[in-house]
């Protein structure tokens, strides 16, 4: 049987390419014979072009695959990955002082990983690692605007017209910033609990909006970067990222 098999794989593969109900079962997307009745409902496009037929090759390196309009990563050892950053980490890979760095969580990871944007140190919360460059370099870059959603814990109480100045915008030393939302979600005593939703990735920009408007903040955390939430994931601990998750990313950078 496994001879068989080997033969079907290689079958799978030569110089025109990957069958492309292996390349989405490859992807996660289920069986080939799941993945063939995809393609047989129309429910597939390579670069473009809807496909039904069911002996179209593929490079997996090079095609734009999606299923029902989302983007499936099919490029061999992608690694899209969320990880809860611990308070006290530094944001980088590798940290010639010697501090606790992202590279302790991932130590086991064949890949080299490129984290999208940054934490400050003393935040905590959602950090993403792929290396995928492009897609790290988009979803960083502010013209995509990709949400980010904070926690915050701040000074009580907190005034009723701070959320409209937030998102009518706040000049800060390096210029304009704006909150695309803002909530309070619980008072008590002299602390409350507050959500901002902001696409600058500015250094400290949470910290110094919230500051500005009479704020400032005594604990940080990062709840939610675009599509993907920081959902149950304990401090220190990673997570593969869904398929939906990933080509929801594609689909806001315009990949």
């Amino acid at each position: 049987m496994s001879d068989r098999s080997d033969q079907n794989d290689r079958g799978d593969q030569s110089d025109q390419g990957v069958r492309l109900q292996k390349v989405l079962a490859t992807a996660g997307l289920g069986s080939r014979r799941a993945c063939e009745a995809l393609i047989a409902q129309g429910r597939v496009e390579v670069d473009g072009q809807r496909v039904t037929g069911q002996g179209l090759r593929v490079d997996p390196a090079r095609a734009v695959i999606r299923v029902d309009g989302r983007r499936v990563p099919s490029a061999p050892g992608l690694a899209h990955l969320a990880l809860n950053k611990p308070r006290g980490v530094v944001c980088t890979m590798n940290d010639p002082q010697g501090r606790p760095s992202l590279a302790r969580f991932v130590a086991d990871r064949p890949e080299r990983l490129f984290h999208v944007g940054r934490l400050d140190t003393d935040t905590e919360g959602l950090i993403l690692l792929t290396n995928d460059g492009e897609l790290a370099h988009r979803l960083a870059h502010p013209s995509f605007g990709v949400l980010k959603t904070y926690l915050a814990e701040v000074p009580a109480p907190v005034r009723r017209n701070v959320g409209r100045q937030l998102r009518d915008g706040v000049t800060l030393a390096d210029g304009p910033v704006r909150a695309d939302r803002f909530r309070i979600l619980d008072e008590h005593g002299d602390r409350a609990l507050v959500e901002v939703v902001l696409h600058e990735g500015r250094k400290h920009v949470v910290r110094r909006l919230l500051a500005e408007v009479g704020h400032p903040v005594s604990r940080l955390v990062r709840t939610q970067i675009g599509p993907v939430p920081l959902g149950d994931l304990r401090a220190g601990r990673v997570r593969p990222l869904t398929l939906q998750e990933v080509g929801e990313l594609y689909r806001l950078v315009d990949m």
